[in-house]
């Protein structure tokens, strides 16, 4: 356990804010843990939100010592994301690539959802769902409990649309002609995805036992001609998913034969170093983002209904020099 005396200069910040100007070597999200579990005391008595501070009042923080002598893991003031669409109980925000959304194995120090919880001094803020650490894009984030849960249930109820972007070696050209909600026309790939008890996938074009069946649409936005391997032609390719599995765009796309540029674990390292990005550096990430959700009509009962029928997109700013 350590604790301070608020100076005048923390005087009116909120506690986590306060305790790592404190503790440099404390991060955000072990203090928010804290919270939590109301580890964290003002004048001796349990909080678990994050509140503000006043001048002469002695903080708390009851967590072990070797938390409090971690080096930082925040490099700089790099931003993590840039909001979209924020409402009283809704945020939507541009995630960028390499961040982990939430805290894990091999995820690094920094994480969205942290970062989020931090900004808007509120711990209850939540994952609505999830992207890959490596693809940018859009996320979704509920500031409480009952926002989270009408959003998932937006999600299982299939109210929302996820599209994505999607650089790819080749120019597809498989799959049927279909009209999509917002009357866009694309092209359908169905195949059958295994899952392996190490996360990795394969697809296969007729079914396995245990498989899952997996359904794609996309359309070809733009061609780059030449500039690949061998003079191969590049795609800039929209893609919307009716199923959504683990790693479903990577994987089907590059058993297809159009690799994700920069997808390490299931495109080809000969291919991707191939690519540079803009400052003539090899291509650092996936090119994949979650570029548009498209909400559904949502029912009046559900917190989330005045966003019925809106459409949030971004254009993506792909790490390769095209």
């Amino acid at each position: 356990m350590r604790k301070f005396t608020v100076n005048r200069n923390q005087s009116g910040k909120h506690v986590v804010k306060a305790a790592t100007e404190e503790f440099p070597g404390l991060a955000p999200a072990d203090l928010y843990r804290a919270l939590k579990r109301k580890d964290i005391r003002i004048d001796g008595k349990k909080i678990s939100s994050d509140i503000k501070v006043t001048e002469g009042q002695t903080v708390e923080v009851w967590l072990p010592d070797e938390l409090f002598a971690k080096q930082s893991s925040r490099p700089g003031n790099k931003p993590l994301y840039a909001k979209v669409f924020e409402s009283d109980r809704l945020l939507i925000v541009n995630k960028s690539q390499g961040v982990a959304v939430h805290s894990g194995k091999n995820t690094g120090g920094r994480n969205l959802i942290d970062e989020v919880r931090s900004d808007l001094h509120n711990p209850e803020c939540d994952l609505c769902h999830r992207i890959d650490m490596n693809t940018g894009g859009l996320v979704m984030i509920a500031k409480d409990k009952k926002a989270l849960e009408d959003a998932v249930t937006l999600f299982k109820e299939d109210r929302i649309i996820k599209r994505y972007r999607a650089l790819v070696l080749g120019v597809p050209s498989e799959g049927e002609p279909v009209i999509c909600e917002d009357d866009s026309v694309m092209k359908e790939v169905t195949a059958f995805l295994e899952k392996t008890s190490s996360g990795k996938v394969f697809i296969h074009d007729a079914e396995q036992k245990g498989d899952l069946v997996i359904i794609s649409r996309y359309r070809v936005l733009h061609v780059y001609k030449g500039i690949g391997p061998d003079g191969a032609d590049v795609s800039d390719l929209e893609v919307e998913l009716v199923t959504g599995r683990t790693h479903q765009i990577r994987a089907q796309f590059a058993h297809m034969g159009y690799p994700v540029i920069g997808d390490g674990l299931y495109g080809r390292e000969k291919i991707n170093s191939r690519f540079t990005d803009n400052d003539g550096k090899k291509v650092k990430y996936q090119q994949l983002f979650a570029s548009t959700l498209i909400l559904r009509k949502i029912p009046k009962e559900n917190c989330h209904s005045e966003l019925s029928g809106r459409r949030f997109s971004l254009n993506p700013v792909f790490g390769v020099k095209l």
